[in-house]
């Protein structure tokens, strides 16, 4: 029965989840990585996982998480790269995911971006995205509020054609 039950939340979740985390991370290949370490975890945890309030988010979170402990072990590994930093490339977005969309979601900070996956990719409501983030409502609303208003100078200001900075 386990076996049934996770595959049906997995066929269900993957992609939303998928999004969710893409628009945090804004690197499609870091975001698969993310989201299967992600569900394995869930897997191997399914029977607290599935009794979770809201499992979509424990998956989304669990990746972020784990996107913090890659980092912090990478960042003490010796790096024998040249040195030219590694760009995502837009047009390998997610599909039903714009690229434009992508593009400018990147340019927000990273907490923004990760309230913006879990209220409106996932749709959860500041609560259970405070609970998902352990940070309070209020600061959820904050930064719901400052991520809106970034993306809807930088979206209304590419759609008129316009610059930021000029009056219209």
């Amino acid at each position: 029965m386990k076996q049934l039950e996770f595959k049906e939340f997995y066929r269900a979740s993957r992609d939303v989840c998928l999004r969710a985390v893409l628009v945090s991370v804004g690197d499609r290949q870091l975001a698969e990585d993310l989201v299967a370490e992600a569900f394995t975890r869930a897997w191997a945890s399914w029977p607290k996982v599935s009794r979770h309030p809201a499992p979509r988010a424990w998956i989304v979170r669990t990746a972020l998480n784990t996107r913090v402990s890659w980092w912090r072990r990478k960042r003490k590994e010796i790096g024998l790269e040249d040195g030219t930093p590694d760009v995502p490339d837009p047009r390998e977005a997610e599909p039903g995911l714009d690229p434009g969309l992508l593009a400018v979601l990147r340019q927000l900070p990273q907490r923004q971006r990760e309230v913006i996956a879990l209220r409106v990719f996932l749709d959860l409501d500041t609560r259970a995205t405070a609970r998902a983030l352990g940070i309070a409502e209020g600061t959820v609303t904050a930064h719901l509020s400052r991520a809106v208003a970034a993306l809807r100078e930088q979206l209304v200001a590419v759609d008129d054609g316009t610059p930021n900075d000029q009056e219209v």
